[in-house]
């Protein structure tokens, strides 16, 4: 540990960067990729695109808009299509890449915005997301459009109109189904419609008119063409009119001369993120049995193009598909002679790079480390870029050429703020649960620990439930960090349910929740405890979302923590049912519905156990969170109090469920001070 270097803090989070969504140009030469920063005095994420060599000379930047995402080459490699902001509305945009400089031009003008390109194997065409509700789609269909301004002052008082107008038509809101609200606001009813029209610019009016594609009132995936140009795959719920709809994603193709549609896969399972074989004979997906789905592991599974029965790649492995959210089917790629399809799939507390082989089903892992990989790209000559956090580092750009033993790094991103700051290292520890179970955490040691002192400890617990943290966890990196640069011991671990170590593992807690991994959990803190280094009198927990569930269970079931801080957490099953944005989450992993067996749902609710919660408890929520509604934060509240428990209650305006990771900048820092300041209370003694 170098002499100079300072304790990490909560205004570092400002200083992080993260890397998203690595696309390689066709020729292999280049990177693009999107860069993530925090623009402290506008408490605002910029987003711009990069350009790294894979040669290893230093990355450019490409744009500045600070609003730039989703780069896709065109096949020639000499044009990027990406998706902006910078409008009024997303739009797509394209760059030159071939040539010294050179502008961005915005090639769509939805009145929607739009997102997601994919080029034509051609190059002429770009396919995209858009959108639209059925009168929309209608008036489309009859060739009708705005008038143009007539000047600046028009043009404004068309966009309030429109504004006006929007409001009006909600208000009152209609609820027709389930759910009618995630992320942060209301669902509408406009759906994602796949659009195509041409690359070309100087094209006429006519010419260059967005073409649609489907029109049924159903979300769509990222349009993927197949190598002949003849159709493009997308996936989309089956049954559009049922509650969650995304339970019943199948795979379609559809013709592009005529829209013509053609259902690909059946019912039996939830299918998604279609990606064709570089030959045209297969088509990769990922799927999940329909039925108890969040109980089960994510699959990757192959159909043949010309049809037939589809088959899992990935079952032996017994590890779920790892997915993006940046590029949905970035968690796997076709090797470009179509023999093999590399993926991302959790193992232990890692996420990294697998290949099946698609003739023998041969899983082999081909890029092994203690990292979490979060997006990977393949080139066609088979070099392997992805983004990765690791437990030195919380997120830089990878690439591994095909003739290479080990990936080398190509940013450093984060390399001033690392050569600032100490960054303890973490250590596995492996431990046995009360019935021989063995379950895997790892702690970190304060910033100048000494050997025969005791510290207070950080228990950290992670949501899900079916979730799988390691030391190379991006999310959690400055907050273990900072956990241990205030002087305490930071521990957490995957107990049963956890992604990472088989479907029989995560299926652990079906029918028992907190009663299935409450004694893992327990025993890590024994295990923990055993070693000599943690005062036993001195220990906070904390955890979201499902950690939220298992702080406020842990809080009712034991009086051994100093004190708890629990997260945007489910405490009541049966109303999280009526109002979560997943309610079936709840009939898979019960398999009931509230209304069949009550008494069962109460029974696993943390709420059940709230008068028995001494420990004094922080409760944090927020506002626009439709994932876990803020509703189930006021009712365990109101029972600790109202039973004499100490508890304080803080809500969080206009963030969602992802406030931890993906809030306003300042509404994180302000969540890890007053954590930090409840440990301090309880956790440190006071000076005299």
């Amino acid at each position: 540990m170098s002499n100079d270097k300072r304790p990490i803090t909560i205004d570092d989070l400002y200083k992080l960067v993260a890397i998203e969504d690595p696309s390689i140009s066709p020729d292999g030469r280049y990177i693009a990729y999107v860069q993530v920063t925090i623009d402290k005095i506008e408490d605002a994420y910029q987003r711009n695109l990069w350009l790294a060599p894979t040669d290893g000379e230093k990355p450019v930047r490409l744009t500045y808009s600070g609003k730039d995402s989703q780069p896709r080459w065109s096949p020639d490699g000499r044009v990027l299509a990406f998706t902006s902001g910078r409008g009024e509305k997303p739009q797509i945009y394209l760059l030159p890449i071939d040539g010294p400089g050179g502008e961005a031009r915005a090639l769509t003008a939805m009145p929607n915005g739009a997102g997601r390109a994919a080029w034509s194997p051609d190059g002429t065409q770009i396919a995209f997301l858009s959108k639209v509700n059925a009168e929309e789609r209608a008036g489309e269909d009859r060739g009708e459009e705005d008038p143009p301004p007539a000047d600046k002052f028009e043009a404004t008082q068309q966009v309030e109109r429109k504004e006006h107008e929007e409001a009006e038509r909600w208000d009152p809101r209609p609820v027709w189904r389930i759910p009618y609200r995630q992320g942060t606001s209301f669902l509408d009813d406009r759906f994602d419609q796949i659009y195509v029209m041409p690359a070309a610019a100087g094209l006429s009016k006519e010419e260059a008119r967005p073409r649609r594609l489907t029109g049924i009132d159903a979300h769509h995936d990222e349009p993927r063409w197949t190598p002949d140009g003849q159709y493009i795959l997308t996936a989309r719920a089956s049954e559009p009119e049922s509650d969650e709809p995304s339970r019943s994603r199948c795979l379609y193709r559809i013709r592009l001369a005529d829209g013509a549609e053609e259902r690909l896969t059946d019912d039996e399972y939830a299918g998604g993120n279609p990606l064709p074989s570089p030959d045209g004979r297969w088509i990769a997906y990922n799927r999940i049995p329909h039925q108890n789905m969040y109980t089960h592991i994510t699959r990757l599974a192959l159909i043949p193009s010309d049809g037939g029965a589809p088959r899992d790649l990935t079952l032996a492995l017994d590890r779920s598909l790892a997915m993006t959210a940046n590029r949905p089917w970035s968690g796997f790629r076709w090797t470009a002679d179509s023999r093999a399809i590399i993926f991302l799939a959790g193992d232990q507390g890692n996420t990294e790079v697998y290949q099946a082989d698609v003739a023998t089903g041969v899983v082999e892992k081909v890029i092994p480390g203690c990292m979490q990989v979060e997006d990977v790209d393949i080139s066609a000559g088979g070099g392997i870029a992805f983004s990765a956090g690791t437990p030195e580092n919380p997120s830089e750009l990878f690439w591994q050429p095909v003739d290479a033993d080990s990936p080398q790094q190509l940013t450093e991103a984060n390399t001033a703020l690392l050569d600032e700051v100490i960054v303890q290292p973490t250590q596995e520890m492996r431990f046995q649960s009360h019935d021989g179970t063995e379950i895997q955490g790892w702690y970190i040691l304060p910033p100048g620990y000494e050997e025969g002192q005791s510290y207070p400890l950080a228990f950290n617990i992670h949501g899900g439930p079916h979730v799988m943290w390691g030391p190379g966890s991006r999310t959690m990196w400055h907050e273990w960090q900072l956990h241990a640069a205030r002087g305490y011991v930071v521990f957490y671990c995957n107990p049963r349910g956890g992604e990472g170590y088989g479907e029989a593992f995560r299926r652990a807690l079906y029918r028992g929740w907190g009663e299935a991994d409450f004694p893992d959990l327990m025993a890590g803190i024994d295990a923990l405890l055993s070693k000599g280094f943690v005062d036993p009198d001195r220990m906070a927990v904390t955890g979201g979302s499902y950690g939220g569930f298992m702080t406020a269970w842990v809080a009712g079931h034991t009086d051994r923590f100093a004190c708890a801080f629990a997260q945007r957490g489910v405490y009541n099953l049966t109303s999280f049912y009526g109002t979560s944005d997943i309610p079936t989450l709840i009939s898979d992993e019960f398999d009931v519905e509230p209304w069949e067996e009550p008494e069962l749902l109460w029974k696993y609710s943390p709420a059940a156990y709230a008068h028995h919660i001494k420990t004094p408890l922080v409760i944090l929520a927020s506002e626009n969170d439709f994932r876990v509604p803020i509703e189930q934060s006021e009712q365990l509240f109101a029972m600790v109090r109202r039973s004499g428990g100490t508890v304080e209650f803080l809500r969080y305006p206009r963030d969602g469920h992802e406030l931890s990771r993906s809030g306003e900048p300042a509404h994180r820092a302000s969540r890890l001070q007053q954590m930090l300041d409840w440990f301090d209370k309880y956790c440190v003694p006071k000076q005299t």
